[in-house]
């Protein structure tokens, strides 16, 4: 990289990770405030392997076994271990670093910056060249290195290594004969040979956890409606307790085209993180986003017969005749009836005061009919739901149920006489809560995807619902 290339990038990093949330989302992303904690948990589990480590390792590590190999903490063969770049070792020196315990994994963020990585740990080595065949000795050493945080090509957040030094520790003698002039002359070559030896192992921890981060951006189908993508709305920005991220998501069609639903201009006030915690903030945007696509793709439709309900619910001329005769007027009794349930509207939904509530207008278009014949119509009404929302977050969504609250209704046109709409809303809401929301339910199978961040699992958060948002808090 060009030297002025690289100041201007240092620039842009630096311009990007000066200033923390301070609490107010203006944007419709979802806001991601990632703790320490997680960042600390993500690096320590790439050190005992896993597929994505393998991936990333390629055909430098044995088949099943990860950065650390098998066996002992890091022996048995794998990056680390006999056969790995160690081995260089014993080319230099006669000594072969057998092992390396656990390194304990401690991190500070750096604002401004990125972070500041510590991993202590253990070098066991023994000797089978001219010190003599059973030397055994061991090291500590502590690798710190100083990761800035930016975005990659792809456009995903990311860890770059810009500094790695090593600190060698207290060394034990455990088998065998080494004079003390010979101890400086290890200690000198363990300094010259580790950092170069050690820092790779740091490269490798941070490809396997910027994997993880770049799952941000992935494509998250949403069944028949389309599809929802993630993407870095803006630079990552990073205060002393954790990282945050301002995810723009994008939703579009099943042909591909991007989907532009109205977003609210009212901003909402994200509540401060907690220590040891990590929020996930879902905007309005996504629900009234989900349910416009339900309108559209008329997943909200339906057409009711008696077929379709229980035997408990009214759905012939005789109980309509029984509730509002005017209605009916002359028409035949025990004929069937069909609701023909139409929402030509979108949906609006309302977080506010703890409780999400979703408004649905709906034409109900009454008809009656003999089987195998055609329907003849009755009355038009214009109605509203407004139904409750039940929200319970998993690993990947936040999933939401409907149930109704109440139903509203006004005679839009009428074939027989004219009548209050309002006395048939009882029987109406009957319907809606037998059939139509269990619909609804259905269709809401596909939630609200939450974005995989450091593979967060969100499933156990806590909910809360806030003024045009719903913050999901779990402990790290």
């Amino acid at each position: 990289m060009q030297p002025a290339m690289l100041g201007l990038w240092s620039l842009l990093l630096l311009w990007g990770l000066a200033t923390p949330c301070q609490g107010l989302l203006e944007t419709v992303g979802t806001l991601a405030l990632i703790d320490k904690d997680e960042l600390g948990k993500a690096i320590q589990n790439s050190l005992v392997g896993g597929p994505i480590l393998q991936n990333v390792l390629g055909s430098v590590t044995a088949v099943n076994q990860g950065l650390l190999g098998s066996g002992r903490p890091l022996g048995g063969g794998g990056l680390l271990g006999h056969g790995g770049i160690f081995g260089v070792v014993e080319e230099l020196s006669g000594l072969k670093i057998e092992e390396l315990t656990l390194p304990k994994v401690s991190l500070k963020l750096l604002p401004g910056f990125g972070v500041q990585l510590n991993l202590h740990t253990k070098v066991y080595m023994h000797c089978s060249g001219p010190l003599g065949a059973l030397l055994q000795l061991a090291a500590e050493v502590n690798v710190t290195s100083w990761v800035a945080l930016g975005v990659s090509s792809r456009g995903t957040p990311i860890l770059i290594l810009k500094r790695c030094s090593t600190l060698l520790g207290h060394i034990s003698l455990f088998s065998g004969l080494l004079p003390t002039p010979l101890f400086g002359v290890v200690e000198q070559m363990l300094f010259k040979v580790l950092p170069g030896l050690l820092c790779p192992m740091v490269d490798s921890v941070l490809g396997v956890v910027n994997e993880l981060l770049g799952a941000v951006l992935g494509l998250v189908p949403l069944g028949a409606l389309g599809s929802l993508e993630f993407s870095l709305a803006t630079l990552p920005l990073i205060s002393n307790q954790y990282i945050e991220l301002d995810i723009n998501p994008i939703v579009k069609s099943v042909a591909g085209d991007i989907i532009d639903f109205p977003k609210s201009r009212a901003p909402a006030k994200v509540p401060p993180k907690k220590d040891h915690t990590s929020q996930v903030t879902v905007p309005l945007y996504l629900f009234n986003t989900v349910f416009g696509l339900l309108q559209t793709n008329g997943a909200l439709d339906m057409d009711i017969t008696p077929e379709l309900v229980p035997s408990d619910v009214p759905l012939t001329t005789t109980d309509l005749a029984a509730l509002l005769p005017e209605a009916l007027g002359k028409l035949p009794l025990h004929q069937h009836l069909l609701l023909s349930l139409r929402v030509k509207e979108a949906p609006m939904v309302t977080l506010h005061n703890k409780k999400a509530l979703v408004s649905l207008p709906a034409n109900i278009h009454v008809l009656f009919y003999v089987p195998q014949e055609t329907p003849e119509s009755l009355f038009e009404l214009n109605s509203v739901m407004t139904l409750r929302a039940q929200l319970a977050p998993s690993a990947t969504k936040l999933h939401i149920s409907l149930s109704l609250e109440r139903l509203s209704v006004k005679v839009a046109s009428s074939f027989t006489h004219a009548f209050d709409g309002s006395r048939l809303e009882e029987w109406l809401s009957h319907v809606v809560r037998a059939v139509y929301a269990p619909k609804l339910n259905v269709a809401l199978d596909v939630g609200i995807p939450l974005p995989k961040v450091l593979n967060i699992n969100f499933s156990n958060s806590v909910l809360e619902i806030i003024e045009n948002a719903v913050v999901l808090t779990v402990a790290s």
